[in-house]
Protein backbone atom coordinates (compact mmCIF):
# COMPACT_ATOMS: atom_id res chain seq x y z
CA UNK A 1 0.00 0.00 0.00
CA UNK A 2 1.50 3.31 -1.07
CA UNK A 3 -0.45 5.97 0.82
CA UNK A 4 -0.80 4.61 4.35
CA UNK A 5 -1.41 8.00 5.92
CA UNK A 6 -4.12 8.74 3.35
CA UNK A 7 -5.81 5.37 3.95
CA UNK A 8 -5.86 5.91 7.72
CA UNK A 9 -7.31 9.41 7.40
CA UNK A 10 -9.94 8.21 4.91
CA UNK A 11 -11.13 5.38 7.17
CA UNK A 12 -11.25 7.60 10.25
CA UNK A 13 -13.37 10.13 8.36
CA UNK A 14 -15.68 7.37 7.10
CA UNK A 15 -16.22 6.04 10.63
CA UNK A 16 -16.85 9.59 11.92
CA UNK A 17 -19.99 9.63 9.76
CA UNK A 18 -21.55 7.06 12.12
CA UNK A 19 -24.59 8.57 13.81
CA UNK A 20 -24.33 7.11 17.29
CA UNK A 21 -22.19 4.76 19.36
CA UNK A 22 -20.36 1.64 18.20
CA UNK A 23 -18.76 -1.46 19.65
CA UNK A 24 -15.80 -3.29 18.16
CA UNK A 25 -14.92 -6.93 18.69
CA UNK A 26 -11.23 -6.91 19.58
CA UNK A 27 -9.34 -10.19 19.94
CA UNK A 28 -5.94 -8.50 20.20
CA UNK A 29 -4.87 -9.71 16.76
CA UNK A 30 -3.57 -7.28 14.18
CA UNK A 31 -6.85 -7.01 12.20
CA UNK A 32 -9.17 -6.31 15.11
CA UNK A 33 -6.64 -4.06 16.89
CA UNK A 34 -6.15 -1.87 13.82
CA UNK A 35 -9.94 -1.64 13.43
CA UNK A 36 -10.33 -0.75 17.12
CA UNK A 37 -7.69 1.99 16.98
CA UNK A 38 -9.14 3.51 13.78
CA UNK A 39 -12.62 3.48 15.29
CA UNK A 40 -11.34 4.90 18.57
CA UNK A 41 -9.64 7.77 16.72
CA UNK A 42 -12.95 8.50 15.01
CA UNK A 43 -15.42 8.00 17.85
CA UNK A 44 -13.47 8.39 21.09
CA UNK A 45 -15.61 7.50 24.12
CA UNK A 46 -18.51 6.65 21.78
CA UNK A 47 -16.64 3.44 20.95
CA UNK A 48 -16.42 0.41 23.23
CA UNK A 49 -13.93 -2.34 22.36
CA UNK A 50 -15.10 -5.75 23.59
CA UNK A 51 -12.64 -8.54 24.26
CA UNK A 52 -14.42 -11.84 24.82
CA UNK A 53 -12.64 -14.60 26.72
CA UNK A 54 -14.28 -17.58 25.04
CA UNK A 55 -12.28 -20.20 26.90
CA UNK A 56 -10.54 -20.95 23.60
CA UNK A 57 -7.82 -18.33 23.94
CA UNK A 58 -4.07 -18.94 24.17
CA UNK A 59 -2.27 -19.15 27.49
CA UNK A 60 -2.14 -15.75 29.28
CA UNK A 61 -3.87 -14.12 26.28
CA UNK A 62 -6.60 -12.32 28.20
CA UNK A 63 -4.21 -10.34 30.40
CA UNK A 64 -1.99 -9.47 27.43
CA UNK A 65 -4.93 -8.08 25.45
CA UNK A 66 -6.28 -6.16 28.43
CA UNK A 67 -2.83 -4.56 28.87
CA UNK A 68 -2.58 -3.83 25.12
CA UNK A 69 -5.92 -2.02 25.00
CA UNK A 70 -4.95 -0.03 28.08
CA UNK A 71 -1.73 1.03 26.33
CA UNK A 72 -3.54 2.14 23.17
CA UNK A 73 -6.05 4.16 25.18
CA UNK A 74 -9.04 2.41 23.62
CA UNK A 75 -12.17 2.37 25.78
CA UNK A 76 -12.72 -1.35 26.41
CA UNK A 77 -14.23 -4.10 28.51
CA UNK A 78 -13.17 -7.74 29.08
CA UNK A 79 -16.03 -10.25 29.10
CA UNK A 80 -15.60 -13.69 30.68
CA UNK A 81 -17.88 -15.88 28.54
CA UNK A 82 -16.05 -19.20 28.89
CA UNK A 83 -19.00 -21.14 30.28
CA UNK A 84 -21.35 -19.80 27.59
CA UNK A 85 -19.04 -20.89 24.78
CA UNK A 86 -18.22 -24.29 26.30
CA UNK A 87 -21.92 -25.01 26.70
CA UNK A 88 -22.67 -23.96 23.10
CA UNK A 89 -19.87 -26.23 21.79
CA UNK A 90 -20.90 -29.32 23.74
CA UNK A 91 -21.08 -32.32 21.41
CA UNK A 92 -20.01 -30.33 18.31
CA UNK A 93 -17.36 -31.96 16.10
CA UNK A 94 -18.03 -30.60 12.59
CA UNK A 95 -15.58 -27.74 11.76
CA UNK A 96 -18.17 -25.61 9.93
CA UNK A 97 -20.62 -25.96 12.82
CA UNK A 98 -17.89 -24.94 15.26
CA UNK A 99 -17.11 -21.78 13.30
CA UNK A 100 -20.76 -20.82 12.86
CA UNK A 101 -21.71 -21.49 16.48
CA UNK A 102 -18.79 -19.42 17.72
CA UNK A 103 -19.59 -16.64 15.23
CA UNK A 104 -23.20 -16.54 16.39
CA UNK A 105 -22.19 -16.62 20.03
CA UNK A 106 -19.79 -13.70 19.51
CA UNK A 107 -22.57 -11.64 17.96
CA UNK A 108 -24.89 -12.52 20.84
CA UNK A 109 -22.30 -11.25 23.35
CA UNK A 110 -21.57 -8.14 21.26
CA UNK A 111 -25.29 -7.34 20.93
CA UNK A 112 -25.79 -7.80 24.65
CA UNK A 113 -22.91 -5.47 25.50
CA UNK A 114 -23.90 -3.02 22.75
CA UNK A 115 -27.36 -2.73 24.28
CA UNK A 116 -25.84 -1.85 27.65
CA UNK A 117 -23.59 0.71 25.93
CA UNK A 118 -26.36 2.10 23.73
CA UNK A 119 -24.58 1.24 20.45
CA UNK A 120 -26.15 0.64 17.05
CA UNK A 121 -22.99 -0.32 15.15
CA UNK A 122 -20.48 -3.19 15.22
CA UNK A 123 -16.95 -2.62 13.92
CA UNK A 124 -15.18 -5.78 12.74
CA UNK A 125 -11.63 -6.54 11.64
CA UNK A 126 -12.82 -8.45 8.56
CA UNK A 127 -10.18 -8.63 5.81
CA UNK A 128 -10.31 -9.85 2.21
CA UNK A 129 -9.38 -13.54 2.79
CA UNK A 130 -12.19 -13.81 5.36
CA UNK A 131 -15.00 -13.11 2.93
CA UNK A 132 -13.25 -14.77 -0.03
CA UNK A 133 -12.82 -18.10 1.81
CA UNK A 134 -16.28 -17.90 3.40
CA UNK A 135 -17.83 -17.99 -0.09
CA UNK A 136 -21.08 -16.63 -1.49
CA UNK A 137 -23.45 -17.42 -4.35
CA UNK A 138 -20.52 -17.12 -6.78
CA UNK A 139 -17.74 -18.78 -4.76
CA UNK A 140 -17.40 -22.11 -2.98
CA UNK A 141 -16.98 -22.04 0.78
CA UNK A 142 -13.45 -23.11 1.72
CA UNK A 143 -14.12 -22.48 5.42
CA UNK A 144 -16.57 -20.12 7.09
CA UNK A 145 -14.77 -17.37 8.97
CA UNK A 146 -16.62 -16.66 12.20
CA UNK A 147 -16.96 -12.95 11.38
CA UNK A 148 -18.53 -13.66 7.96
CA UNK A 149 -20.06 -17.12 7.65
CA UNK A 150 -20.89 -17.19 11.35
CA UNK A 151 -23.03 -14.05 11.31
CA UNK A 152 -26.75 -14.56 12.02
CA UNK A 153 -29.18 -13.74 9.22
CA UNK A 154 -30.83 -11.08 11.35
CA UNK A 155 -28.53 -8.94 13.43
CA UNK A 156 -29.40 -5.94 15.57
CA UNK A 157 -26.23 -4.03 14.73
CA UNK A 158 -25.08 -2.37 11.50
CA UNK A 159 -21.63 -3.51 10.36
CA UNK A 160 -18.57 -1.31 9.83
CA UNK A 161 -15.60 -3.13 8.26
CA UNK A 162 -12.79 -0.65 7.49
CA UNK A 163 -10.28 -3.33 6.42
CA UNK A 164 -12.50 -5.54 4.26
CA UNK A 165 -10.55 -4.88 1.04
CA UNK A 166 -7.08 -5.41 2.56
CA UNK A 167 -4.90 -8.51 2.79
CA UNK A 168 -2.90 -9.42 5.89
CA UNK A 169 0.38 -7.89 4.68
CA UNK A 170 -1.42 -4.59 3.99
CA UNK A 171 -3.05 -4.60 7.43
CA UNK A 172 0.40 -5.07 8.97
CA UNK A 173 1.60 -2.00 7.07
CA UNK A 174 -1.27 0.02 8.53
CA UNK A 175 -0.47 -1.33 12.01
CA UNK A 176 3.17 -0.26 11.66
CA UNK A 177 2.07 3.21 10.55
CA UNK A 178 -0.13 3.40 13.66
CA UNK A 179 2.80 2.25 15.83
CA UNK A 180 1.02 -0.84 17.14
CA UNK A 181 2.97 -3.63 18.83
CA UNK A 182 0.61 -6.17 17.24
CA UNK A 183 1.94 -5.38 13.74
CA UNK A 184 4.17 -8.46 13.69
CA UNK A 185 1.94 -10.70 15.80
CA UNK A 186 1.22 -14.06 14.21
CA UNK A 187 -2.38 -14.67 13.18
CA UNK A 188 -4.77 -16.37 15.57
CA UNK A 189 -8.11 -17.68 14.28
CA UNK A 190 -11.31 -16.04 15.49
CA UNK A 191 -12.72 -19.36 16.78
CA UNK A 192 -9.46 -19.75 18.69
CA UNK A 193 -8.30 -23.10 20.01
CA UNK A 194 -11.69 -24.65 19.26
CA UNK A 195 -10.52 -25.34 15.70
CA UNK A 196 -7.15 -26.63 16.89
CA UNK A 197 -8.93 -29.39 18.76
CA UNK A 198 -10.02 -31.87 16.10
CA UNK A 199 -13.32 -33.25 17.36
CA UNK A 200 -15.23 -31.97 20.37
CA UNK A 201 -13.49 -28.97 21.96
CA UNK A 202 -14.22 -29.81 25.60
CA UNK A 203 -12.62 -27.73 28.37
CA UNK A 204 -10.29 -30.66 29.16
CA UNK A 205 -9.13 -31.17 25.56
CA UNK A 206 -8.82 -27.42 25.08
CA UNK A 207 -6.50 -27.21 28.07
CA UNK A 208 -4.24 -29.82 26.44
CA UNK A 209 -3.94 -27.85 23.21
CA UNK A 210 -3.53 -24.56 25.08
CA UNK A 211 -0.41 -25.92 26.77
CA UNK A 212 0.91 -27.58 23.59
CA UNK A 213 0.48 -24.36 21.59
CA UNK A 214 2.28 -22.45 24.32
CA UNK A 215 5.25 -24.82 24.14
CA UNK A 216 5.41 -24.65 20.33
CA UNK A 217 5.28 -20.84 20.33
CA UNK A 218 7.78 -20.51 23.18
CA UNK A 219 10.35 -22.87 21.64
CA UNK A 220 10.09 -21.35 18.15
CA UNK A 221 10.27 -17.81 19.53
CA UNK A 222 13.43 -18.72 21.45
CA UNK A 223 14.99 -20.37 18.39
CA UNK A 224 14.28 -17.25 16.32
CA UNK A 225 15.74 -14.96 18.98
CA UNK A 226 18.86 -17.16 19.14
CA UNK A 227 19.30 -16.94 15.36
CA UNK A 228 18.67 -20.64 14.78
CA UNK A 229 15.85 -20.18 12.27
CA UNK A 230 13.64 -17.70 10.43
CA UNK A 231 10.36 -16.84 12.14
CA UNK A 232 7.42 -18.65 10.47
CA UNK A 233 4.38 -16.62 9.49
CA UNK A 234 2.21 -18.78 11.76
CA UNK A 235 3.01 -21.66 14.12
CA UNK A 236 0.93 -23.68 16.52
CA UNK A 237 -0.14 -27.15 17.68
CA UNK A 238 -3.19 -29.25 16.85
CA UNK A 239 -4.78 -31.95 19.04
CA UNK A 240 -5.71 -34.98 16.93
CA UNK A 241 -8.77 -37.14 17.68
CA UNK A 242 -6.70 -40.31 18.07
CA UNK A 243 -4.66 -41.93 20.81
CA UNK A 244 -1.58 -44.04 20.20
CA UNK A 245 0.47 -46.53 22.19
CA UNK A 246 3.68 -45.28 23.78
CA UNK A 247 6.10 -46.08 26.59
CA UNK A 248 6.64 -44.32 29.92
CA UNK A 249 9.59 -45.88 31.72
CA UNK A 250 8.93 -49.59 31.31
CA UNK A 251 5.16 -49.25 31.19
CA UNK A 252 2.70 -49.09 28.31
CA UNK A 253 1.11 -45.68 27.81
CA UNK A 254 -1.89 -44.71 25.72
CA UNK A 255 -1.91 -40.98 24.99
CA UNK A 256 -2.96 -38.17 22.68
CA UNK A 257 -1.17 -37.16 19.48
CA UNK A 258 -0.12 -33.56 18.84
CA UNK A 259 0.60 -32.22 15.34
CA UNK A 260 2.87 -29.18 14.96
CA UNK A 261 2.03 -26.76 12.15
CA UNK A 262 4.30 -23.92 10.94
CA UNK A 263 4.00 -22.08 7.63
CA UNK A 264 5.41 -19.21 5.62
CA UNK A 265 2.92 -16.95 3.87
CA UNK A 266 2.32 -13.39 2.74
CA UNK A 267 -1.45 -13.03 2.69
CA UNK A 268 -2.83 -16.38 3.95
CA UNK A 269 -4.21 -17.20 0.50
CA UNK A 270 -1.28 -19.55 -0.13
CA UNK A 271 1.37 -20.95 2.23
CA UNK A 272 4.32 -23.31 2.32
CA UNK A 273 5.32 -25.40 5.32
CA UNK A 274 8.32 -24.10 7.26
CA UNK A 275 11.54 -26.11 7.12
CA UNK A 276 12.17 -26.07 10.86
CA UNK A 277 15.60 -27.52 11.76
CA UNK A 278 15.33 -31.03 13.19
CA UNK A 279 17.10 -30.12 16.42
CA UNK A 280 14.40 -27.53 17.14
CA UNK A 281 11.64 -30.02 16.36
CA UNK A 282 13.40 -32.44 18.70
CA UNK A 283 13.27 -29.85 21.50
CA UNK A 284 9.58 -29.15 20.85
CA UNK A 285 8.67 -32.85 20.83
CA UNK A 286 10.72 -33.62 23.92
CA UNK A 287 9.28 -30.72 25.90
CA UNK A 288 5.68 -31.57 24.98
CA UNK A 289 6.03 -35.26 25.81
CA UNK A 290 7.97 -34.57 29.02
CA UNK A 291 5.83 -31.74 30.40
CA UNK A 292 2.55 -33.27 29.21
CA UNK A 293 3.42 -36.93 29.72
CA UNK A 294 0.09 -37.71 31.38
CA UNK A 295 -1.79 -36.57 28.25
CA UNK A 296 0.51 -36.72 25.19
CA UNK A 297 2.94 -39.38 24.00
CA UNK A 298 3.39 -38.63 20.30
CA UNK A 299 4.25 -35.51 18.25
CA UNK A 300 4.14 -35.25 14.44
CA UNK A 301 4.94 -32.42 12.00
CA UNK A 302 2.61 -31.26 9.22
CA UNK A 303 4.46 -30.74 5.90
CA UNK A 304 1.41 -29.82 3.80
CA UNK A 305 1.39 -26.63 1.71
CA UNK A 306 -1.67 -24.45 1.01
CA UNK A 307 -3.12 -25.56 -1.35
CA UNK A 308 -3.99 -28.41 -1.02
CA UNK A 309 -4.29 -27.97 2.75
CA UNK A 310 -5.43 -24.87 4.63
CA UNK A 311 -3.23 -23.26 7.28
CA UNK A 312 -5.48 -24.23 10.17
CA UNK A 313 -6.64 -27.87 10.23
CA UNK A 314 -10.31 -26.88 10.58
Amino acid sequence: MKDLEGFIKEKIEEIKEVDGKAVVGCSGGVDSTVSAVLASEALGEDLLAIYVDTGYMRKNETKKIDDLLEETGVNHVVIDAKEEFYEAMEGIVDPEKKRKIIGNKFIYVFEREAKKFGADYLVQGTIAPDWIESGDENRDTIKSHHNVGGLPEEMGLDLIEPLQDLYKDEVREVARELGLSTAEKQPFPGPGLAIRVIGEATPERTEIIREACYIVETEINKAVEDGEMERPWQYFAVLLPVKTVGVQGDKRAYGHTIAVRAVQSLDAMTASFSKIPLEIMDRISTKITNEMKDEVNRVVYDITNKPPGTIEWE
